[in-house]
């Protein structure tokens, strides 16, 4: 089976194809990651509203530039695998409170870092996690007069 595809001619390296990751995706992954991220902290978790669980996610993506067939040959031989591109984030969150609002700003940090570079093959550059607004059992009922 290898001779038949030896025989035939190959597509020279500068005429191949090149994949390209959306904006859309990389924001779908990363809100997807914050919110499993986010889901582990079961006391926070528990104050936020369930309308309001989903991360809010701002995305910038910059391509690789393209290679030269030399370059590829010589990352191929040293088996490193370059990225795709570079993508900023801009993650929003609605935390609970009282929680450790650091260690998971801190999660969500690293697992969409983890997760970006691994399933969309994207080095992040930037992620900035900003919490919007903090739940806690004694806002939630807003028909109550404010405790005091």
């Amino acid at each position: 089976m290898s001779g038949e595809a030896d025989e035939r001619p190959g597509v020279p390296l500068g005429e191949r194809g090149a994949t390209a990751v959306a904006e859309r995706v990389v924001a779908k992954i990363a809100a997807r990651v914050a919110r499993e991220a986010l889901s582990r902290f079961a006391e926070s978790a528990d104050h936020v509203p369930p309308g309001r669980r989903t991360p809010r996610v701002i995305t910038s993506v910059r391509r690789a530039p393209e290679r030269t067939s030399a370059g590829r040959d010589a990352e191929s031989a040293a088996g490193g695998q370059a990225a795709l591109g570079e993508a900023r984030l801009r993650i929003t969150v609605e935390l609970g409170y009282p929680s450790d609002i650091g260690a998971q700003c801190a999660a969500v940090r690293r697992e969409v870092t983890e997760r970006i570079r691994a399933w969309a093959g994207m080095e992040v550059s930037d992620l900035a996690v900003s919490v919007e607004q903090l739940h806690s059992a004694h806002t939630r009922h807003t028909d109550q007069e404010r405790v005091r």
